[in-house]
């Protein structure tokens, strides 16, 4: 597990984002935690099982959202999840269908399978005396994507978002970008095949049956109607999600309230100890900013 590592002083913890900046944090946000949360499942009809772990809290309560072949116990995940359960704050995590613990067959999802996963446990979870009804969407990748989908669709849900490695649209715009006689070589074959670092194949392949569906999902077109603060994260070293992704959807999200955080060495996984600090302090802050608000 990855932990929120954060330097004592006499006014309260020392965060160092790694670029010789250093913040104020409260120093409950130092509290540890030796216990971790059970992983349940929940039931849909004639859908799969979802994966997923929640700890009880009070509101704002905060949603992690993973990546494109992730899942839920990356290291953002549990540091988070460690960072609400300290401050006594709701927080959920869990898999897609096809991913980690879920049921499903992830060459089947889509993204448009995947919103409708996000939805079902923004409704089904996420709310109620058991959790809490204001919430904080975090999304990395692909799941920054489906975060501002949620947040299209669930405003009344949704109080801030904090993206990480943002990936809206990116499928999509990454492939046409290819020069047309590699996409039309794609098209005959009916997938592509794209090289990563980030998992033990060095490679993603998506079908073209998915690229074409995702294309219904695509939002950096026109402006999207998100109103909530909005903080995007992203790595210049980003070598799968081009930061600029993160300054287009900056650009036309209506949020009045919008801060880019740009890491000079920071990667597209973002799971430095450095990077996970940046994380958990952005959280931290937009909690304080909500808590102020109400």
């Amino acid at each position: 597990m990855a932990a929120v590592v954060l330097k004592h002083c006499w006014r309260g913890l020392l965060l160092n984002s790694g670029n010789g900046a250093v913040r104020v944090v409260r120093p409950k946000v130092l509290e540890g935690v030796r216990q971790k949360s059970t992983v349940q499942y929940i039931s849909r009809p004639d859908q799969p099982k979802l994966a997923y772990r929640r700890v009880k809290g009070k509101s704002p309560g905060v949603v992690f959202l993973p990546g494109y072949g992730s899942n839920m116990s990356g290291q953002k995940a549990e540091a988070m999840e460690e960072f609400c359960r300290s401050l006594g704050h709701g927080y959920l995590r869990f898999d897609y269908s096809g991913h980690g613990a879920s049921e499903g067959v992830f060459s089947e999802g889509t993204i448009g399978t995947w919103k409708k996963d996000v939805l079902f446990m923004l409704d089904e979870l996420a709310e109620g005396p058991q959790f809490v009804v204001s919430k904080i969407l975090v999304g990395s990748s692909m799941g920054g994507w489906l975060m501002l989908l949620a947040a299209i669709a669930r405003p009344e849900k949704t109080k801030a978002l904090v993206g990480i490695s943002t990936a809206a649209d990116h499928f999509v715009s990454a492939f046409k970008t290819l020069p047309i006689e590699v996409r039309k070589e794609c098209e005959d074959k009916g997938s592509w095949t794209i090289p990563t670092k980030n998992n033990e194949e060095g490679m993603y392949t998506v079908s073209i049956d998915f690229l074409r569906e995702a294309e219904n999902h695509c939002i950096l077109q026109s402006p999207i109607p998100i109103t909530c603060p909005v903080r995007l994260i992203h790595g210049l070293k980003d070598e799968d999600v081009p930061w600029h992704i993160s300054m287009q959807v900056a650009e036309h999200v209506l949020s009045p309230d919008v801060d880019i955080i740009l890491r000079r060495h920071g990667q597209h996984r973002m799971a430095e100890k450095d990077d996970i600090k940046l994380i958990v302090y952005t959280i931290d802050d937009l909690i304080d900013k909500l808590t102020t608000m109400v």
